[in-house]
Order: structure tokens, then sequence, then C-alpha cells
């Protein structure tokens, strides 16, 4: 087995070590860290004292990247607020809390946060407040600006891992591969 674009295989109980993975998986990482998304975000508005946190509290991906940023939250004197999702239709009403109360939102790859994009856009449009994301395809969908993976890449690197297996070499060995170059994406409009 070949899994590509997870995020943390070894939260999701996939494989217990990313470098030996052994049995029979392997495959590619999406994983990022909060830190980066929040020094992007610094960057771009450096007045930031409270974080919206917008995720679905049932997608373990999610969870561990919140996890991440409260620790950078904590170790940077910021305040993290959540709002969590267990489905789409909670979407809306969670975006409106965060906008009240947050100088940013930030959502990791959640796929349900990334299926209501239009509403959650509109939200914190309206309200003015910078929205940060975990995928260059939800700053395609209206969100401020992510530091992301170049999914294509990633792509190519899967496809490779099954080139090695389908010659012979024993799945498990090979090592579960995280990207290392990323990009910022920002939407210009």
């Amino acid at each position: 087995i070949i899994f590509f674009f997870l995020s943390y295989p070894v939260a999701a109980g996939l494989v217990t070590d990313m470098n030996n993975p052994g049995g029979n998986i392997t495959g590619t990482s999406d994983a990022l860290s909060a830190a980066k998304f929040m020094d992007l975000a610094m960057k771009i508005t450096p007045d930031i004292k409270t974080i919206g946190a917008l995720y679905n509290s049932s997608e373990t991906n999610s969870v561990s990247v919140i996890n991440d940023l409260k620790k950078y939250a904590l170790e940077n004197g910021l305040k993290v607020i959540e709002g969590t999702v267990t489905n789409t239709s909670e979407v809306q009403q969670a975006a409106q809390y965060l906008a009240g109360k947050a100088d940013v939102v930030f959502s990791p790859i959640d796929n349900t946060i990334a299926s209501a994009m239009p509403v959650v856009t509109k939200v914190l449009n309206a309200a003015k407040i910078p929205f940060y994301v975990g995928a260059d395809s939800m700053v395609s969908d209206g969100a401020l600006a992510t530091y992301g993976i170049d999914y294509a890449v990633l792509g190519k690197e899967t496809g490779k891992m099954v080139v090695k297996v389908l010659n012979g070499t024993d799945v498990g060995s090979i090592p579960v591969m995280t990207m290392s170059d990323m990009k910022i994406y920002v939407n210009t409009t």
C-alpha cells in the first residue's frame, strides 16, 4: 500500500515510524508545521494577538496541526481561539464566531473547511479578517495565503515510490516522504 498526501500517518495509525514504516505500507506526507504558517502570517499581518483556529475536530490531520499551532502560540505569547466543526453545516457559525474574536483565522489542510470555502471566505472577508490556510487550493478558493506544498511534485515523488515497489523494493523499507521544498501562495485579489 502506498498512500499519498496523508499529513500525519503516525497519528492516523497507519505507520509507527516515518523512517522505517515496516509492514506493507509507506507513502508521501503533506505534513506542514503550523510555525511556518504563522511565521508567514506574522510577516503579512504583524499585529496578531489572537489566532482563530477553524477546523474539523474529527480529522486527525487537522487536530495535529492545531496542536502544533497551540504550541507555537504559547511560545510566542499569542492566544488561540478554536472554532471546531464536525460537518459543513456548522462551518458558517464557527467562522462567524471566530470573526468576532480573532485577529486572523487559520485552517489546516482540512476537508470539511476546504469544501465550505465560499461560506468561510464570505464571512471572513466581510469582517476583514485575514484567513491563512494549509493548502494552495484553499488560497485559490479565497483565503489570503499559505506556505505549502507543490502537490504536483509530491505526486511525482509518490510515483517514484510505486516504481521502486514494482522493481522489487520492499514497501515497508521505504521511508515515508515529507516535502521540504515549500512555496508561498498569496491571493492577490
